[in-house]
């Protein structure tokens, strides 16, 4: 049994797991000034993620607490090298938490305007970043012989990685509004929320398409693995196909079908994330023998079955919790006076 591809395969799940459940989260701040025109559309939207939100995060925690203790070189590496791209990122996340929770303080037009934008520029910042983050891993960076970040903060800010940051921004912008599709009651407020999902469907569609141009032009290793696993093609099958079911599903008004072809196309772009990768986990752009890879970057074969009896009993709980948590605040959103 090697150890060392189970936990690269848990931190996938881990990943698509935080995507698909933070990222509508994310969305609904993107679109939240864009969709919304009054107090009480405003609170709908934030009403739909309201229970569930916070819940979500534990995903992005499970998953960082999994690389410290599975791959510790890699945490190094990256926590290290990315100190000031964290930092943003932490600081994102601490406005839009604070931006969910204080809003409703006071009823104040002005307090509750500060904080919608808030809500709207942390969600942007904080997707944007994590797509800059994704952009630079298929890239890769500059490491020395020990496997540390030689490079600058500005070196992150390169075009592809901001170009895939655009990406992310405009695919949590359509799950969000997919999501929402579940949750906003008939109304004004649905038809024009129906129209954004046209919207962001096709920004999201345009920038697929140029992105994965542009990543078989510069990252040739994806390309390389791609042809060394084959069945890597039905990856990419259930991808086109869970996309083109999503205009279909819309245009039927199946909210449903639309998110669940959303969360689809999202687990296979995370499985496609993980097969250009493999096996690194950060890929040194200056010489690939720096690269940490899951073997270099290892805990102990001992520390790694134990983590994994852990994982075994902790991830049934995770996923039970998310589950009921889902079920009790299933269906549409209602809002006093609305």
């Amino acid at each position: 049994m090697d150890l060392h591809l189970i936990w690269f395969v848990l931190l996938g799940i881990l990943l698509a797991g935080y995507a698909v459940l933070d990222g509508f989260d994310l969305g609904v701040g993107i679109l939240h000034p864009l969709v919304a025109r009054t107090d009480g559309e405003r609170r709908i939207l934030l009403n739909a993620i309201g229970p569930i939100w916070d819940g979500n995060e534990v995903w992005l925690v499970t998953f960082g607490g999994a690389l410290f203790a599975a791959f510790p070189m890699a945490y190094a590496t990256v926590f290290s090298g990315f100190y000031m791209a964290f930092m943003l990122l932490l600081f994102a996340l601490i406005f839009r938490a604070v931006s969910i929770e204080f809003r409703s303080k006071m009823k104040s037009k002005a307090w509750r305007a500060v904080w919608d934008w808030s809500f709207f520029l942390s969600s942007l910042s904080a997707s944007a970043l994590f797509g800059v983050g994704v952009g630079n891993a298929m890239k890769g960076i500059a490491l020395d012989e020990r496997g540390v970040y030689v490079g600058s903060f500005m070196d992150l800010l390169n075009p592809y990685s901001l170009g895939v940051g655009a990406f992310t921004v405009a695919m949590f912008a359509a799950h969000g509004a997919l999501y929402l599709g579940l949750k906003v009651p008939p109304g004004p407020l649905r038809e024009r929320l129906r129209d954004w999902m046209w919207h962001t469907w096709g920004v999201f569609l345009v920038l697929y398409v140029l992105g994965t141009i542009v990543t078989l032009m510069l990252v040739p290793r994806a390309t390389a693995n791609f042809e060394h696993f084959p069945w890597a093609a039905l990856i990419v099958v259930v991808n086109v196909l869970a996309m083109a079911n999503i205009p279909r599903a819309i245009y039927r008004e199946r909210p449903f079908q639309a998110f669940l072809s959303s969360v689809v196309t999202i687990v296979a772009l995370v499985s496609l994330l993980g097969l250009a990768l493999w096996p690194n986990l950060v890929t040194a752009s200056n010489d690939p023998a720096n690269s940490l890879t899951i073997y270099r970057a290892a805990s102990s074969p001992k520390t790694l079955g134990t983590m994994l009896i852990i994982a075994v009993i902790g991830m049934p709980f995770v996923i039970g919790y998310t589950a009921a948590v889902y079920w009790t605040f299933r269906g549409e959103v209602k809002v006093d006076g609305y």
